[in-house]
């Protein structure tokens, strides 16, 4: 057995063991991740932060919201039941809360009423410590208005209405969300008209009311979100039957994960197709032969198969951004097939596979070296996104490259039966135009013309690092849930504050802190309100003064207390009572414990973290932001207090990563020129350099003069530009005696790799798309201009 057939029989080996753990990697289902929020990377740096950006995530993640909207309030509230309850009957939810339950008032209040002598409304707190408080009139306003609505206590419990004043000021009221026929209800007034037309011009009152759903499994499973959507199109179905005025908003993460993984299916279709079909045709159109399209097909199946196998066993899924991805290196994968078919091609009846490979193996084996210095980089990057695209292009160029040199010279045995003159007659007649007028003078003439015209483009250059470029909004759902958020006064928990201390009460003292501080702010409009766990259970400290303003201005005078009551008509018990409950209260201390374990902490329980590795910590939920900066700066000086903005810090990170993206490149030129002068020495590796660093400035310019932003993913891609375009160069300075058919093969490599990228720039995720554009007008000019390493090889020049 020769050497040839060993080495394909040990491909063949290799491609059995690839599919046999791609199977059991798939077998169950495809491990596709869509959470959006796996992409990015850890840039908070308290870890707790980190915690409390998952926790609110993952709160968020698993539920579902929904609004059910009719122009009268009993059918909304009749679709909302019938709504909930068709929900209901999908395994796929664990809750939903639509109806409110029936809970007696005291139950609320209890652990309030156990503890009123240690609290005081802000307002109240200044009135006693000025000693501006007339109890008297209090205890008239009490008598004679008794019957208010919300959480209020009795005459006998709160004769001064101080609790009563306590409980109003909690931060309960940031929803808009009103109890209303046993459900949450709001209203709105809106254009609608006939069929849900709100093109005409009256404006109706319409009553929406609220629905959530609580998911039994993770949003980003495909199974959960496709359960999901059946679920929601049945139940809407159902109440539109009897109900057909009746609108239906939702938000959730699992629609925008359902959304972004059916996207990210059809552009994978698309570009893997695109790519596939316009590579074939292509390999068709200058080979006439099937067998150089199988084995293309060959090449590339394997190279993706190893890269999803790598990816999957490395980070134990795939996103779905590295899939579409994936589905745009079939065109560059396949570039080391067509080398060895054009080396076919050209070699007409003296074609010897053996020596065929030798004479582009170095080519090749550079070309390869380039390019995979260019994805190392991605792996490299501190975004998980970029660093699963590197592992995934590196092991599948690898793989391509490994098919070449295993597999096909067993299968390219005989000369190609077509006329290599005839088959490379449009290239050569280009290369022979080129070299009769392109001297090394005309050379130099387009160099400096792409520099000038690249200039003014410089200057015109700017940057966006809005890390909103990674995630796609589907304009219908970010619509609706503007609208759900703005009906029901739902906030962004985006934007936080991070409340620390050694104990639970230092949480308390350091939250007391930052509170007053954004009650200034509240007062200048930069935010609308603040829900924090301090404003629910004061500090030890702050207790202690209640109860010591309590004991100077209202229990210090037991006599006159005794003669107010009187006078009001009062029975002695109210006052003994009173006393009596003040004087056992002595050393009670409301606690955060007493307050979990009331209904009244059940929407506010996720403020509270608990015990972490530090100590305790808290979360303190700012809304209505209008100035971020703000909210930054007081909390800079202010112990135990972080504010953390993820998107912003993200966003701040990927700026200070595009920054120092210039010295990346300039890193990587140096790396690449060192790979080439290795084969060729000083000159000639600037030489086949030239193209590929004219094809970046010129990128650049391009980007300008078009004002595309610049972000980090363009730096990226103008690091696979470097790593990719110089491959052209290289494959036609190796070319030698066939440079004919090695041009034939670099246009051809080039059909298929900026068919593919061109595709990807059309992608509805925004740093994809962005990418791709960047490598499509890289990759393309660097082709143009590679044909000037032969007027320098050229010896007529």
């Amino acid at each position: 057995m020769n050497a040839v057939k060993i080495r394909a029989y040990l491909w063949l080996v290799l491609a059995l063991g690839v599919a046999g753990i791609c199977t059991m990697q798939f077998y169950n289902k495809f491990p596709l991740q869509t959470n959006l929020l796996l992409l990015l990377p850890p840039t908070e740096r308290n870890p707790v932060a980190e915690y409390a950006v998952q926790k609110l995530a993952d709160i968020a993640g698993n539920r579902a919201v929904f609004l059910i909207g009719h122009p009268s309030s009993e059918p909304a509230t009749i679709a909302a039941k019938a709504f909930s309850t068709s929900l209901g009957e999908h395994q796929v939810f664990r809750k939903i809360i639509a109806d409110i339950p029936a809970v007696d008032p005291k139950q609320w209040t209890e652990v309030y009423l156990q503890h009123q002598f240690n609290l005081l409304a802000d307002a109240d707190r200044s009135l006693l410590m000025n000693g501006n408080v007339n109890l008297e009139n209090r205890l008239q306003q009490k008598l004679y208005a008794p019957f208010q609505f919300g959480l209020t206590l009795s005459p006998a419990d709160d004769p001064f209405g101080f609790t009563d004043a306590w409980i109003a000021s909690l931060p309960l009221k940031n929803l808009k969300l009103e109890p209303e026929n046993g459900m949450l209800v709001t209203h709105s007034v809106e254009q609608w008209g006939a069929g849900n037309d709100k093109t005409g011009t009256n404006k109706t009152d319409i009553t929406w009311v609220f629905v959530s759903a609580e998911l039994t499994g993770s949003a980003y499973d495909n199974q959960v979100q496709q359960q999901v959507i059946d679920a929601v199109r049945v139940a809407e179905t159902k109440i539109k039957q009897h109900y057909p005025a009746t609108e239906v908003l939702r938000t959730g993460t699992v629609f925008y994960a359902e959304t972004a993984r059916a996207n990210a299916e059809r552009e994978v279709d698309l570009i893997g197709a695109g790519s596939l079909v316009g590579m074939l045709a292509l390999l068709y159109l200058v080979f006439r032969s099937i067998r150089p399209l199988a084995l293309g097909l060959l090449s590339v199946g394997f190279g993706i198969s190893a890269a999803l196998a790598a990816t999957v066993w490395f980070y134990g899924e795939i996103h779905l951004i590295t899939l579409v991805f994936g589905a745009s290196l079939i065109g560059e994968a396949i570039d080391y097939a067509i080398q060895y078919f054009a080396a076919h091609l050209g070699a007409g009846d003296t074609w010897e596979p053996e020596s065929g490979l030798r004479r582009i193996a170095p080519g090749l084996t550079v070309a390869l070296s380039t390019s995979l210095l260019g994805y190392s980089a991605l792996t490299l990057a501190p975004f998980p996104a970029l660093s699963q695209i590197g592992l995934f292009a590196v092991v599948g160029l690898g793989s391509a490259w490994l098919t070449v040199f295993l597999l096909l010279p067993t299968f390219l045995v005989k000369p190609n039966s077509r006329d290599p003159e005839l088959a490379v007659a449009g290239p050569k007649f280009l290369l022979n135009w080129w070299q009769a007028h392109i001297t090394k003078r005309a050379c130099y003439v387009i160099a400096a013309f792409i520099l000038v015209v690249s200039i003014p483009g410089w200057l015109q250059l700017h940057a966006d690092d809005d890390v909103h470029l990674l995630i796609t909004r589907p304009p219908l759902l970010a619509s609706q849930e503007s609208k759900i958020r703005e009906l029901s006064g739902i906030g962004n928990s985006s934007q936080f504050f991070l409340v620390e201390g050694k104990t639970a009460d230092e949480v308390l003292v350091n939250e007391e802190k930052l509170t007053a501080r954004l009650a200034a702010l509240a007062e200048q409009g930069k935010i609308s309100s603040y829900q924090g766990i301090s404003s629910f259970v004061p500090s030890i400290a702050t207790q202690q003064k209640n109860r010591e303003l309590w004991s100077a201005h209202v229990f210090s005078d037991v006599g006159l207390l005794n003669a107010m009551f009187e006078s009001a008509g009062l029975r002695d018990e109210v006052i003994k009572n009173q006393i009596d409950t003040f004087k056992a209260s002595e050393g009670s201390i409301l606690s955060i414990e007493d307050w979990l374990k009331s209904p009244i902490s059940a929407s506010t329980r996720n403020l509270w973290l608990g015990q972490t590795h530090h100590g305790f910590a808290a979360l303190g939920l700012p809304q209505g932001i209008n100035d971020v900066d703000s909210l930054r700066d007081i909390a800079a000086d202010l112990k135990g207090i972080t504010f953390v903005d993820k998107a912003g810090s993200i966003s701040e990170l990927l700026k200070n990563y595009r920054e120092w993206g210039s010295l990346w490149i300039l890193g990587l030129i140096a790396l690449v020129y060192g790979v080439l002068f290795v084969r060729y020495r000083g000159l000639q590796a600037f030489v086949i350099m030239t193209p590929t660093l004219l094809a970046i400035s010129l990128t650049f310019g391009v980007f300008g003069y078009l004002h595309i932003p610049l972000s980090l993913f363009n730096i990226m891609a103008l690091m696979l530009v470097l790593g990719v375009g110089v491959n052209y160069s290289i494959f036609l300075r190796e070319g030698g005696v066939h440079a004919a058919a090695s041009l034939a093969g670099v246009f051809l490599s080039a059909g298929t790799t900026l068919l593919s990228f061109g595709l990807l720039a059309f992608s509805s995720m925004q740093a994809l798309s962005s990418f791709g554009l960047t490598l499509l007008i890289g990759v393309g000019i660097a082709v143009l201009v590679a044909p000037m390493v032969l007027t320098f090889e050229s010896k007529h020049a």
